[in-house]
């Protein structure tokens, strides 16, 4: 079965399976994945809602963007770069940051392109939400901080993003973290219907392929996007003051074109730019992973939680973690087992 519609059916069953209680997490995968930090942390970090902000951030020019970013940890340590979705923003990190800043890495957390601070450095870009394009973002990102390599970490967005990355540029990513697995969409795959319950479960990309869905997005975009946090992850009892910080993000003037274009994109309703043309052949192949990786599982992926649908896609040192009681947002629902994951997959 084409790795998107896996995916699509992992978001139903996910929904399904988030009523589960919960349970303390269980770690699975190969013996030679370790747990244990790189350097003793403060565990008080760990707690989830523990830390409120990155402090400053920074901005700097790369590629098309002027892009936001959080910094954590020393300049010289290896880089680790965290990857957010929709719709979350950088503070699905803010636990994380501080743990493997304590573990000695230098940890980046960019805005993705139409969010937070980060903003197009010309009024005529194409307002483009493509999964290539958003990798070559990070990319530029690394080239303008003079990062060669790092390991990359997300969710959501982000796991698609550091997965095309690590498919089409390996010797830049060292190591993967990727929540959900294998998550390059397919557009062909994406053509292909699903069964009726399991349609349902992506009701806001057919509102967003609306004229109505976008200003309904545009109006009522901090709602929606709660509702989306409270379906997605219902066991996680997050405060108004945490959606809220985050929700301040969706504020960028692009937002809106952003999310609607990538949900039209993968629909085959919107077309991509044409410069993208050749990395999307490629992704299109479905190109099988080779870099370190760590993949992980939780509620939100139901059925499909133990990772055996997409483990063929991985080639290299590779091993699943599965999170029960966890919804999507797991970075900063989970945020010890988010950073041990990365400091296992460094030690691969």
């Amino acid at each position: 079965m084409p790795e998107e519609i896996n995916q699509q059916r992992r978001r139903f069953f996910g929904t399904a399976a988030m009523t589960i209680a919960a349970a303390p997490l269980v770690m699975a995968g190969s013996a030679h994945a370790q747990s244990s930090p790189a350097k003793p942390v403060d565990a008080r970090a760990a707690k989830p809602g523990s830390n409120n902000s990155f402090g400053a951030l920074k901005q700097i020019d790369a590629g098309v963007l002027n892009i936001g970013y959080a910094e954590a940890g020393p300049a010289d340590g290896p880089v680790v770069i965290l990857l957010h979705g929709w719709p979350y923003d950088i503070h699905s990190f803010v636990d994380v940051a501080p743990l493997l800043a304590s573990a000695g890495y230098r940890v980046i957390v960019p805005y993705l392109r139409g969010y937070g601070t980060t903003r197009f450095l010309s009024g005529d870009t194409f307002r483009n939400g493509q999964q290539s394009a958003v990798a070559v973002d990070v990319i530029a990102l690394m080239d303008a901080l003079k990062i060669q390599k790092a390991i990359l970490g997300g969710f959501d967005w982000g796991a698609r993003t550091a997965d095309v990355v690590a498919a089409l540029w390996p010797e830049r990513c060292k190591a993967l973290v990727a929540v959900s697995g294998y998550l390059i969409t397919n557009l062909k795959a994406n053509q292909q219907p699903l069964p009726p319950q399991a349609e349902l479960g992506w009701w806001y990309q057919y509102y967003f392929a609306t004229e109505r869905g976008r200003v309904g997005y545009d109006r009522n975009r901090h709602d929606f996007a709660k509702l989306i946090w409270q379906t997605a992850s219902p066991i996680w009892n997050f405060d108004d003051a945490t959606f809220d910080r985050t929700a301040a993000s969706f504020d960028n003037p692009d937002h809106v074109g952003i999310v609607i274009h990538n949900y039209r994109w993968r629909l085959s309703l919107a077309p991509g730019e044409s410069q993208y043309d050749d990395l999307e052949r490629k992704l299109q192949e479905a190109p099988v992973i080779a870099v370190p990786t760590i993949t992980i599982g939780s509620d939100f992926d139901g059925a499909a939680a133990d990772g055996k649908s997409y483990a063929k896609k991985f080639s290299g040192k590779y091993s699943h973690r599965v999170l029960p009681g966890i919804g999507h947002n797991v970075p900063q629902e989970a945020p010890q087992a988010f950073a041990d994951a990365v400091i296992a997959v460094d030690r691969y």
